[in-house]
C-alpha cells in the first residue's frame, strides 16, 4: 500500500489490463504517431526535426555492440524490430498483443525474427541474450514494477550484454504526441494518463517520464552503469549494462 493505503499492485494491475486492450484497439493507428501523420502531423519544419532525431537515434545503434542475439520487449509495429533484424543474428520479440505482432511480422518479413505473445510482466527468458532493447515501453512500467523489470532485464541478458532502451522525453510526449491525450502534465506524481483513439474510445495507461539523471542514478541503485542522454528536443534513450558480471 502506499501513503494514501490504496493497493497500488491492485490498481496498477488494473491499469496494466487496460493499457493492454488499449495497445490492442491503436494497432492500426499506432504507425500514424510514428510517422507524425494524420492527428500528430504538426508540419514540415516539426516532422523534419523528429526524422532528423530518429536518425540520431539509429546512429546510436550503430555504436553498440549486439552480439548475435537480441530481445526485443514490446516490439510494437516494427519499426525497430526491422533495424535489429540487420544487425544480429536471431531476434526474439515478445509483445501482449497479437494485433502488433501480426503488424510487425508483415513488415519486417524476415526469418530471424521469432515473435512470442505474452505479458511481459510474467513471461520467464528461456535462456540469455546477447542484448536487450525496448523502445517506448520502460515509460508503461509501473513504478511499483519498475525494480521487477530491471530484474527481468537482468535474467534475460548474457553477462556483460548490453541493454539499450528508447523512451519519449516527457515534455515533447506531453506537447508533441497525442493531441488527444488528456491526463498528467510533466512533473505530475501521478502515472495514469487518458488516452483516446480515433473513434473516441478512452483508455488509462500507464505513463511515466523520466529525467536521464534520474533514471541513471535508479538503474545505478540497481547495480546497471552506462548512460542515459537525450535528443535534443523528443527522445530519451539509454545505453547500460549490468556492473556485476556473474
Amino acid at each position: 500500500m502506499d501513503a494514501t493505503g490504496r493497493n497500488v499492485t491492485t490498481d496498477d494491475d488494473e491499469l496494466i489490463s487496460e493499457q493492454v486492450a488499449y495497445y490492442r484497439a491503436r494497432a492500426p493507428e499506432y504507425d500514424d504517431w510514428f510517422l507524425r501523420r494524420g492527428g500528430y502531423d504538426q508540419g514540415p519544419d516539426h516532422s523534419k526535426r523528429w526524422v532528423a532525431e530518429i536518425d540520431m537515434l539509429l546512429a546510436e545503434l550503430d555504436r553498440v555492440e549486439w552480439g548475435e542475439s537480441v530481445l526485443e520487449f514490446a516490439p510494437g509495429t516494427g519499426w525497430w524490430t526491422a533495424e535489429l533484424a540487420k544487425r544480429v543474428e536471431s531476434v526474439m520479440a515478445v509483445d501482449s498483443a497479437p494485433e502488433v505482432l501480426t503488424l510487425n511480422q508483415d513488415r519486417v518479413g524476415s526469418r530471424n525474427v521469432e515473435y512470442v505473445q505474452a505479458d511481459i510482466f510474467d513471461w520467464g527468458p528461456g535462456r540469455r541474450y546477447d542484448a536487450v532493447f525496448f523502445s517506448f515501453w520502460l515509460s508503461h512500467v509501473p513504478p511499483s514494477r519498475f525494480e521487477e523489470f530491471w530484474s527481468l532485464v537482468g535474467r534475460c541478458v548474457r553477462p556483460g550484454g548490453t541493454v539499450f532502451f528508447i523512451d519519449t522525453q516527457r515534455h515533447a510526449e506531453y506537447q508533441w504526441s497525442d493531441g488527444k491525450r488528456v491526463g498528467n502534465a510533466p512533473g505530475s506524481r501521478d502515472h495514469r494518463v487518458t488516452r483516446e483513439l480515433s473513434d473516441g474510445r478512452r483508455f488509462d495507461i500507464v505513463k511515466v517520464f523520466y529525467h536521464p539523471r534520474e533514471l541513471l542514478a535508479r538503474l545505478e541503485e540497481l547495480g546497471w552503469e552506462g548512460e542515459v542522454s537525450e535528443t535534443p528536443e523528443f527522445f530519451l534513450w539509454g545505453k547500460v549494462h549490468h556492473s556485476r558480471t556473474s
